[in-house]
């Protein structure tokens, strides 16, 4: 039993790291003001919203089964504590820091009407930081992290993210932006 717990929460953290992966890229895309695919720009964000929901599902059971896993040593303060953990404390932590920051996003997005638009993006760029930082905590700590496949999988992710902020970082992008707001 306990290693099919600890290959549902391996298999957990990869998808993970894959949606929130989809999940920025759909977000940068989506704030671009330009289509993507030819899909309107709601399409994209209703995508992106759903993504973002699998995505935490799937850090759910990644954390829920590492923590009833006894080879994972992993207790409830790991989780919501940076840092603490008696195995392996520093990728653990990042890991750690990434999921409150999730829960930040999380909580944020429910609240979106009560706190407004510029408090709720304000707080969803946390996004930014999240990211990169649950990708240090994967090629860190992670099971298959020294392996071929994976490493292939992990940076296949940066480079989605980075051709996203490159994209969006554009001469066309810039011009549409300079546009919307009437410097044109």
């Amino acid at each position: 039993m306990n290693e099919i717990m600890w290959a549902i929460g391996r298999a957990g953290g990869i998808v993970s790291l894959g949606l929130f992966t989809l999940v920025l890229v759909l977000g940068i895309v989506s704030r671009s003001g330009r289509t993507l695919l030819g899909l309107p720009r709601f399409s994209v964000a209703l995508v992106h919203r759903s993504t973002a929901l699998t995505a935490v599902v799937f850090l759910a059971l990644h954390v829920g089964t590492l923590l009833l896993d006894p080879h994972a040593k992993l207790a409830l303060p790991d989780v919501v504590v940076p840092f603490i953990a008696a195995w392996n404390p520093f990728w653990v932590g990042l890991g750690t820091v990434a999921l409150d920051l999730v829960l930040a996003l999380v909580v944020t997005g429910l609240l979106r009407q009560r706190l407004g638009q510029r408090v709720f993006r304000t707080i969803h760029w946390a996004a930014y930081g999240m990211w990169p930082i649950g990708l240090a905590h994967a090629l860190g700590t992670g099971t298959n992290a020294v392996d071929l496949w994976f490493q292939a999988y992990a940076w296949g992710c940066a480079g989605a993210v980075a051709c996203a902020v490159v994209w969006r970082l554009s001469a066309g992008f810039a011009e549409t932006s300079a546009a919307r707001l009437g410097r044109a």
